[in-house]
């Protein structure tokens, strides 16, 4: 019996290196803190990338709290399987994407399931899925430094990066700087931080007030010795555009939010260049 689950762990292990041998890079997209709209900058991230003519998959692994389907205008969309594979969903010609609440009966369903559960379905999105050739990988993880995040790390190994959102406020830099020492003891490398909700920009005016403090992303950069990346600012469609299925770097290409997003990518290019 021992040799038999040996047998049957090292064929898991192959089937999840064969998956992720025509996958470039992996960007893991963490947060030490919720509500500081880490799915928002996923989706923004992977759409500006596929917009820029890269080939992309988009993964979902926030097990108990899957948004994406509902950020994409996805909802309800069957998923589709070849011979021995999951399909991931077409979002564009440059971007497909898997998440759970893909398989979910009910958008009210809970998934009530322990670490084990949760390590097993997210091999599964890695494994059973037909990614094919892809530039990049990211993947939306939910917050904190438990199962899922670790898992992910752990799976996709040394094609990762780390992608890091904060929000200005004390409160989030201080649960991000968890993330940041959580990637170290991984050996995770950080390809920068993201401050998200960085002032409030008038859709009228487009004059910039910082309801929130600024700058706390950048001080904590500078602190851990990690790129930063951009301030996303804060605008009213960004709410509409997640709403409505519509990610804000197409529906609203020349914002001061999308010119934001722009700039985190080149910074990741550059650097993944270097490498």
């Amino acid at each position: 019996m021992n040799e038999t689950v040996k047998t049957d762990h090292k064929d898991e292990e192959k089937a999840v290196e064969e998956r992720l041998a025509p996958i470039k890079h992996i960007l893991l997209v963490l947060s030490g803190k919720g509500g500081v709209g880490k799915s928002t900058v996923a989706v923004n991230v992977a759409t500006e990338l596929a917009r820029e003519g890269y080939r992309v998959g988009l993964l979902d692994i926030d097990i108990h709290g899957p948004s994406l389907p509902v950020m994409l205008g996805l909802e309800g969309t069957p998923i589709h399987y070849s011979e021995n594979a999951m399909l991931p969903v077409e979002f564009t010609i440059n971007l497909s994407v898997m998440s759970i609440g893909f398989l979910l009966k009910d958008r009210g369903d809970a998934v009530i399931w322990r670490g084990p559960m949760k390590y097993g379905v997210i091999k599964q999105f890695i494994s059973d899925v037909e990614w094919g050739e892809l530039d990049y990988l990211v993947v939306d993880s939910p917050p904190g430094t438990g199962d899922e995040p670790l898992s992910i790390a752990q799976l996709t190994g040394k094609k990762s990066r780390a992608l890091i959102v904060t929000t200005p406020q004390r409160v989030s830099i201080d649960d991000v700087r968890k993330s940041i020492n959580f990637c170290k003891k991984l050996e995770l490398p950080v390809a920068g931080i993201i401050e998200n909700m960085s002032g409030f920009v008038c859709p009228h005016c487009g004059e910039r007030v910082d309801i929130f403090d600024t700058g706390g992303g950048e001080k904590l950069a500078k602190e851990m010795n990690v790129p930063f990346l951009a301030r996303i600012p804060i605008e009213p469609g960004i709410v509409d555009a997640c709403d409505n299925g519509g990610p804000y770097v197409l529906t609203n290409g020349g914002s001061e939010t999308a010119k934001a997003f722009r700039t985190a990518i080149e910074f990741i290019l550059a650097s993944q260049d270097e490498k």
